[in-house]
């Protein structure tokens, strides 16, 4: 089929081998989402001082909402925020370290709460829940893909998860910041994440890095400079990552996904040929990042909690969020340098 993707066509056979979960390592929504038992404090989320060091996959809760609001909006992805300081986390705040040449490791110390207080807008803020928010169309995803097939478009599945999306933030998150409210009725005034930032600008000189190791897609300027950093779920053992030095060709925006059995190691024999519509529960997400590399890219998901967690097919998977701000920020022939 043919894609019109930005600034060029090219001609493609979107089977992307590497869009689908790893089923022996992909954990299922409910358990990937899981969080303790436990209610935030908006107040507390919001005052700048009186944080705790953060450096345990233990600390759940305010502060650990707090740095990640702050990571997203600099461009420090944590992935989905969730209030935990997991790995996606960990990562985030180690390279805003790096960036701003704090000596902190992977830890939210006293020196880098400073450089993350400098933004001082409020991490929560009260949303009111529009009639688009609620208006769907919304659908039950199916497992098998020729069932997907049947459908005319691959929607969120109910409105928590599409405002999960909007605020990039664990449905559950919400829920814990929400007790008790009703998240598909419009009008509702809900407590969420303020990832509003500014957008990044599309500058010159752009290199895309992907870290195999790392598991992240870092975006530098000409000097070298961070200016996005993001978790990844990068290739895995039957479908390595095809490392070297490649090239941006485009941009499809909510591209529809060909299924082919054949290039996936894992498919079933009963497995045929199948199309799937465009969505945001798409194997591939919002966007596809094509690559010079035949059959691969950088793409969203339709399961943002397992980002950076699990293993992929071959290609660079990551939230929707950061799949589309990493799109606008690249353009054809921007170098994408693959590493172990």
């Amino acid at each position: 089929m043919s894609i019109r993707l930005r600034s060029l066509t090219i001609s493609v056979v979107l089977t992307f081998s590497c869009a689908v979960l790893h089923p022996l390592h992909a954990a299922s929504r409910e358990d990937a989402q899981a969080l303790p038992q436990g209610r935030f404090d908006a107040r507390i989320a919001n005052h700048p001082s009186g944080h705790p060091i953060v450096n345990s996959s233990k600390q759940y809760g305010d502060a650990v909402l707090r740095a990640q609001v702050l990571l997203d909006r600099a461009h420090f992805s944590p992935g989905e925020i969730d209030g935990r300081f997991g790995v996606n986390t960990a990562r985030a705040a180690a390279a805003f370290n790096r960036a701003r040449g704090i000596d902190a490791g992977a830890e939210i110390s006293a020196a880098t709460w400073r450089a993350l207080n400098l933004d001082s807008a409020p991490v929560v803020v009260r949303y009111r829940i529009s009639t688009d928010d609620v208006g769907g169309p919304f659908a039950r995803i199916p497992d098998e893909m020729s069932d997907k097939a049947k459908l005319p478009i691959l929607a969120y599945e109910h409105p928590l998860e599409a405002l999960g999306e909007k605020f990039h933030a664990s449905p559950r998150l919400l829920a814990a910041l929400n007790p008790g409210e009703q998240f598909d009725r419009a009008g509702t005034r809900i407590l969420v994440p303020n990832v509003a930032s500014a957008p990044l600008a599309a500058v010159d000189g752009v290199t895309v890095r992907v870290s195999k190791s790392h598991r992240t897609v870092v975006a530098t300027d000409r000097e070298g400079r961070v200016l996005a950093h993001y978790p990844a779920t990068i290739g895995s053992s039957h479908d390595p990552l095809p490392l070297g030095h490649w090239r941006i060709n485009g941009i499809a925006w909510f591209p529809p996904f060909n299924y082919d059995p054949a290039l996936f190691w894992d498919a079933k024999a009963s497995d045929r040929e199948a199309e799937l519509a465009p969505g945001p529960n798409n194997p591939v997400g919002a966007v596809w990042i094509d690559l010079s590399k035949p059959h691969y890219g950088i793409h969203g998901t339709p399961e943002p909690s397992t980002i950076g967690k699990t293993s992929s097919h071959g290609c660079i998977r990551l939230t929707n969020w950061d799949a589309v701000e990493l799109a606008s920020l690249v353009r054809p022939g921007v170098r994408a340098i693959l590493v172990r």
